[in-house]
């Protein structure tokens, strides 16, 4: 599996990267006015486990490449994962708004998840797509113990 891919760099999975983390930079200087996400995590092992797949999965998307996949077209895959992005931002317009049901915890947990795996999928970075998977499913974990269930 491995002899698919090489090292390199991949400008659009670090553009990604960058544009799904300005809600969180904005986010981290300037408090949301209902701002419930700032509390302490029950779910610390999840979070620790969630962490590592992050950072390794921005590492796979950005320097893991496979020979086999094609120029970055507007494919169905990459046209839903901007519709994922762009819900992610609109659940965050929300949340600034001082909205914060389950529906929009949920969007934030998931849509910037399905956003990275929809453009994984399309790069056909099967390693990325396995670090996202777990990632996901500890975001959400994360996100429905500490803030829908909670």
């Amino acid at each position: 599996m491995l002899k698919k891919y090489r090292l390199g760099f991949d400008f659009w999975g670090v553009l990604l990267f960058f544009l799904i983390m300005i809600p969180n930079l904005i986010w981290f200087a300037i408090p949301a006015p209902n701002d419930v996400l700032r509390v302490d995590s029950v779910t610390t092992v999840v979070d620790i486990i969630a962490s590592i797949c992050q950072v390794l999965m921005i590492i796979a998307l950005c320097v893991v490449i496979n020979k086999e996949k094609v120029s970055l077209i507007l494919s169905p895959l990459i046209i839903i994962a901007v519709a994922c992005c762009l819900l992610y931002f609109t659940s965050w317009f929300f949340y600034y708004t001082g909205i914060t049901n389950a529906a929009i915890i949920l969007g934030l947990s998931l849509f910037p998840c399905l956003t990275f795996l929809l453009y994984a999928v399309d790069r056909k970075n099967m390693i990325a797509i396995i670090l996202i998977s777990i990632f996901t499913v500890c975001h959400m974990i994360y996100g429905i113990v500490n803030f829908v269930v909670y």
